[in-house]
């Protein structure tokens, strides 16, 4: 038989549930706050209520997702316990902007004011630190009746990876508490919640535009030579008042809306 002592089990996490919906009550007072230990993905199980007609504002966080989504359907597990923890939460709410284009960016801009001023954008969803992805950021939108609603998945890297977890990765991903020793999810998700809902709230009644320049102080690619899954080749040069991403090209500025972005290796030279 082994000897020694008997490892006790984790204490459970202590969640700011009702702090999360104090902070936001008076600009969405139906907002909810949910923690389920286990579930395929917060994304997933928000879109499967609003399906269903269940359309009122929930802030879902899973402590372990098992079938996680990210961008282009790519899965991915997550476990807010141990190394390589992570905070997983989705928030769903009816939305009416006049425009959704811009949205992820809003987002994204969100999360990385409320964590750490050396965070940066990387076109359009993604959070990096030092040449690593930190978060993503996943939305989805259904129609219930004649409203929208849409889902907002955020997923943060918490705690490093060990040796053996990110064996055959390239680069192992960057996580919050490299920057952050003391934040654990529930801290970390205290942090970005609530001005997760009032940005959101602010993009549906004003747009993206008045966060354009936000976005460029935090923009990774700006000018950086990129290339794009559609084959558009250039230096990037920002985002326009959509949100957009600005390639200049050799035949001149172009808007991409949606595609894959990547900083071209070897030389480019600067637009003219």
């Amino acid at each position: 038989m082994p000897t020694g002592p008997v490892p006790l089990p984790a204490a459970p996490l202590k969640w700011p549930a009702e702090a999360i919906w104090e902070a936001v009550f008076a600009a969405l007072p139906g907002l909810s706050v949910e923690v389920l230990p286990r579930v395929d993905s917060t994304n997933s199980e928000l879109m499967r209520r609003a399906r269903a007609g269940l359309a009122d504002p929930v802030l879902l966080v899973g402590e372990r997702q098992i079938a996680g989504r990210g961008r282009l359907g790519r899965d991915w597990q997550s476990d807010t316990a141990g190394a390589g923890g992570t905070l997983t939460f989705s928030l769903g709410l009816p939305l009416q902007p006049q425009d959704w284009s811009g949205l992820s960016l809003a987002v994204g801009l969100s999360v990385v004011r409320s964590l750490h001023p050396d965070l940066q954008l990387k076109w359009p969803n993604d959070v990096w630190w030092q040449g690593r992805k930190l978060a993503g950021i996943l939305i989805e939108t259904t129609s219930v009746g004649e409203e929208r609603y849409a889902v907002i998945g955020v997923g943060i890297n918490i705690s490093p990876m060990t040796p053996s977890e990110s064996a055959g990765l390239r680069t192992p991903p960057a996580a919050l508490q490299e920057l952050l020793p003391a934040l654990d999810a529930p801290a970390a998700l205290q942090r970005v919640a609530a001005p997760l809902v009032h940005a959101v709230l602010q993009f549906a009644s004003e747009g993206f535009a008045p966060l354009q320049d936000a976005f460029r102080s935090r923009d990774l690619l700006f000018g950086q030579p990129v290339v794009c899954t559609n084959g558009t080749r250039g230096m990037a040069s920002g985002v326009d008042s959509s949100g957009a991403l600005l390639v200049h090209t050799e035949a001149g500025m172009v808007s991409i809306h949606s595609a894959e972005v990547s900083v071209r290796q070897g030389p480019l030279a600067p637009p003219p």
